[in-house]
């Protein structure tokens, strides 16, 4: 997945709308898509929907408090959650908050900047990007990761899959000699990746 391509469903669980309207115009200025609750009841009915890549949890919140939507979170999903507080408590807050397992902690006020400089961090982490298509080319054979089409003089070939990754392996490799073993090793990580992309 692209992180700069791709638009991204965050969740912003937070009473005070003010803040909220801040952080989502601001968030979503820089290419994220915002949902927002601003109930604790709410927020972990909309966070376990499983439609959402990441969570912004305050801890103050009317009727349940933040700890509680995160343990009632874990319970259902691994989904990543930033939680923020502007408790005085705040050493006491981000351990506690961390063990529940919140993946980042964030004390009020902050920066916007710094809040999206930690989404984007945590989504590289648990989101790593896809490898780009390569278009690769020796002679008159040209191979395409993206679409895993062979294009040999002009002409499209009908390949395997199999046959596929031992192309790649043999065009990325072009000019050097590979012993069977790393043959196997490089055709098997093409394989791999293959399967996800």
């Amino acid at each position: 997945m692209n992180l700069h391509n791709v638009k991204q469903r965050l969740l912003l669980i937070d009473d005070d709308e003010g803040l909220c309207e801040s952080i989502t115009e601001y968030v979503q200025a820089k290419g994220f898509e915002v949902k927002t609750a601003h109930d604790g009841e709410t927020g972990v009915e909309i966070a376990i929907s499983g439609e959402y890549m990441l969570i912004i949890l305050d801890v103050i919140l009317p009727g349940i408090d933040g700890f509680e939507v995160l343990r009632r979170i874990r319970a259902r999903s691994s989904v990543p959650v930033v939680l923020m507080s502007g408790l005085r408590r705040k050493e006491a807050d981000r351990i506690m908050g961390l063990e529940i397992g919140a993946d980042d902690y964030l004390e009020k006020p902050f920066n916007p900047r710094e809040l999206v400089a930690r989404i984007r961090g945590i989504l590289r982490r648990t989101h790593p990007e896809a490898p780009k298509p390569e278009k690769l080319s020796v002679g008159d054979i040209e191979l395409d990761t993206g679409t895993r089409i062979v294009i040999r003089a002009g002409e499209p070939m009908k390949l395997t899959s199999a046959e596929f990754n031992l192309l790649e392996v043999f065009l990325r490799s072009a000019g050097r000699v590979l012993s069977r073993e790393q043959l196997v090793h490089r055709a098997s990580c093409t394989v791999f990746s293959s399967t996800h992309t």
